[in-house]
C-alpha cells in the first residue's frame, strides 16, 4: 500500500522541524520509523530531507508512505465484501452475520480480515489489516478499516477520545422505556472466556444511551449510542434492564425469533483522518431485522 501526501507550509509553522510539523498532523512514532527505512520518503522542495530539518513558510513537503508487506498471519481469501465507502485512506464495510472480524483457532479463513486482505490481494496490493471498530461475530453493520498506518493511528486516537460516534439499531424483548441511559460497569463472568455481566466491584465503567423508535408485537426497536466500548456492552446492558436482545444465544438463550442477536452497527460519525472532513456513514438494516419492523426503515 502506497500513500503520498503533499503539504504547503503555512506561515505559522515557520521554523518548525519536519517531525514537529508531522506530529501535529497526527503522525505517530511508527510512521516516523517507517519513513526512515524508505529512501526519498521525505522530500522538502524536491530534496531528500531529515526529520530535524527546519521548515520555512511556503515550503513544499512531500511524504511517501509505503508498506510493502501484508498481514503475516491472515490468509487472503476472495469472498463477497459489501463496501459502503472507500478512498485512499479508509474502507467502510457492511459486515454480515456469522463473520468474525479477526481470525481465531475456530475461524481461520472466513473472517472480515480474510475478506479484506483477499480484496487487496486480488488487486496485487500489499495490505496490513487494521480495524477501527470491532464487532461481535453475529453483529452486523458498519465496520471502519484503516488502509495504512497513518489513518489507523489517527482513527485509533479519535476512538480513544470518543470522537467517533457509533449508533446501533437493536431489537429487544418487551416494551422498553421511551429512552434512557444505562450506566453500569461490565466485567467477566468467572469461569467463562466470553460471557460478561454487570459487576459493580471489578467491572469497567460502561455507558449506553438508548431511544425506542417503535414498538410492535412485543418487541422494541431501539437506537443506541455508546460512550464506551466494552465487550458485549449493549447485550449485557439491555439484559440488565430486563429487555435482552432477541436471538441472543448467550444472554437470552430461550428466544429463537431470529438466529442471532438482533444488533446492527447502523451509523458512524467521525472526522476523516486525513482531510478532517465530517463523515456520516450508514448501513441498511439486514433482512432478518428489517422484516420485524418493515414499515420503519
Amino acid at each position: 500500500m502506497i500513500r503520498q501526501f503533499t503539504y504547503r507550509i503555512e506561515p505559522e509553522y515557520d521554523s518548525f522541524t519536519i517531525r514537529e510539523y508531522l506530529s501535529l498532523k497526527g503522525y505517530p512514532n511508527a510512521v516516523f520509523v517507517q519513513l526512515k527505512k524508505t529512501p526519498e520518503s521525505v522530500l522538502l522542495n524536491g530534496v531528500w530531507a531529515y526529520m530535524r530539518t527546519k521548515l520555512s513558510a511556503g515550503d513544499e513537503l512531500f511524504i511517501r508512505l509505503e508498506e510493502s508487506t501484508s498481514s503475516a498471519h491472515i490468509l487472503p481469501v476472495s469472498m463477497p465484501l459489501s463496501i459502503c465507502y472507500e478512498d485512499e485512506d479508509i474502507l467502510a464495510v457492511n459486515k454480515p452475520a456469522q463473520m468474525p472480524v479477526h481470525p481465531s483457532l475456530n475461524h481461520y479463513d472466513h473472517t472480515l480480515a480474510n475478506a479484506v486482505c483477499g480484496y487487496y490481494n486480488d488487486q496485487e496490493i500489499p495490505y496490513t489489516f487494521r480495524c477501527v471498530n470491532r464487532l461481535d461475530r453475529d453483529t452486523t453493520g458498519l465496520t471502519l478499516i484503516a488502509k495504512h498506518m497513518l489513518s489507523s493511528a489517527i482513527l485509533s486516537t479519535a476512538a480513544a477520545r470518543r470522537e467517533i460516534s457509533r449508533e446501533y439499531i437493536a431489537i429487544a424483548s418487551g416494551k422498553t422505556p421511551e429512552s434512557g441511559t444505562i450506566d453500569a460497569p461490565i466485567g467477566r463472568v468467572a469461569g467463562s472466556t466470553i460471557e460478561r455481566q454487570i459487576d459493580f466491584e471489578n467491572g469497567e465503567r460502561a455507558i449506553t444511551h438508548y431511544r425506542r423508535l417503535a414498538y410492535h408485537d412485543g418487541l422494541s426497536l431501539l437506537s443506541l449510542h455508546l460512550e464506551t466500548g466494552r465487550t458485549h456492552q449493549i447485550r449485557v446492558h439491555l439484559k440488565s434492564i430486563g429487555h435482552p436482545l432477541i436471538g441472543d444465544f448467550l444472554y437470552n438463550p430461550t428466544d429463537t425469533t431470529i438466529k442471532r442477536q438482533a444488533l446492527h452497527s447502523y451509523r458512524l460519525t467521525f472526522s476523516h483522518p486525513i482531510t478532517g472532513e465530517s463523515f456520516v456513514l450508514t448501513a441498511p438494516l439486514p433482512d432478518d431485522m428489517h422484516c420485524l419492523f418493515p414499515d420503519f426503515f
